[in-house]
C-alpha cells in the first residue's frame, strides 16, 4: 500500500496519474494547501519542503520499513522502478526519458507556475512578469512541439516524462497559449486525455476537492505565497 499526501494541482496530478497507469494499490490522503495542512508537523516530517505531492511506500523492494519521498519528480522515478514500468532499464532509453522528466521539473514547472502565478494569483498584474512567463511558456511549447513530432509521446514509448508534464501544459488556456500554434503537443494532449488511467487520476479532483476557487482566497494567497524562512 502506498499512501498518497495529494492536492489537485499540476504536480499532484503527476503521480495520481502513475499510480492508475501502474495499478498500484494507493490511498490519497489530502493536504489542503489552501488551509494550510502543508504545515502540519506530521506532514513535515514526510516533506520537509511543506509541499504536495509525498508518499510513504509500506512495502518497499527491498522489504524494510516504509520509505517517505517528497518531490514530485523523485516519486515518479521510484514508483518507475518499484513497478517496473515507464522507464526503460536500458541506459539510453533510460536517460531519454530522464531528460524529459528533469526538462519539466527545471523547466515547464516553474515557468508555468510564474505564468500562473502572475496572470491568475498576483493581487495586482505586473505587465512585465506576465509577458515574461507567458513568452517563456510559449518557447518551452515549442520545445515540446518539436519533440512530438513523429512521436506518440515524448521519449518514443509512454513514460514518467509524459505523466509529468501533461498536468503542466494540460493548463494551457489559462496560460494564455493558442494551441493551433502547437499542433504536435495538440494531438499528444489529445492523447493523453484519452487515456482511462489518466481519466481516473481527474476524477479523483472531484472526490477531493469540490471548491478549486478555495486557493484564491486571501487567506489562502498568504499560506502559498507569504511564507518565509
Amino acid at each position: 500500500m502506498i499512501d498518497l499526501y495529494y492536492w489537485t494541482t499540476p504536480n499532484g496530478h503527476k503521480v495520481s496519474i502513475f499510480l492508475e497507469e501502474a495499478g498500484l494499490e494507493y490511498r490519497v490522503i489530502p493536504v489542503h494547501i489552501g488551509k494550510g495542512e502543508q504545515f502540519d508537523p506530521a506532514f513535515l516530517k514526510i516533506a520537509p519542503n511543506n509541499r504536495i505531492p509525498a508518499i510513504v511506500d509500506h512495502d518497499p523492494r527491498d522489504g524494510g520499513e516504509p520509505i517517505a519521498l517528497f518531490e514530485s519528480g523523485a516519486i515518479l522515478e521510484y514508483l518507475a522502478d518499484k513497478a517496473g514500468q515507464f522507464l526503460p532499464s536500458e541506459a539510453r532509453a533510460r536517460y531519454q526519458v530522464l531528460q524529459w522528466l528533469h526538462w519539466q521539473m527545471g523547466g515547464v514547472g516553474p515557468m508555468a507556475g510564474q505564468n500562473h502565478h502572475f496572470v491568475r494569483y498576483a493581487p495586482e498584474p505586473i505587465p512585465y512578469a506576465i509577458e515574461r512567463y507567458v513568452k517563456e511558456t510559449a518557447r518551452l511549447y515549442g520545445v515540446l512541439d518539436r519533440q512530438l513530432a513523429g512521436r506518440d509521446y515524448v521519449a518514443g514509448a509512454y513514460s514518467i516524462a509524459d505523466m509529468a508534464i501533461y498536468p503542466w501544459t494540460k493548463g494551457w488556456e489559462a496560460q494564455r497559449q493558442r494551441l493551433e500554434d502547437f499542433p504536435h503537443m495538440a494531438a499528444w494532449l489529445a492523447r493523453m486525455a484519452a487515456r482511462p488511467a489518466v481519466q481516473r487520476a481527474y476524477a479523483l479532483v472531484d472526490e477531493v476537492n469540490r471548491d478549486p476557487d478555495a486557493l484564491l482566497t486571501a487567506e489562502a494567497r498568504k499560506l502559498l505565497f507569504g511564507q518565509g524562512a
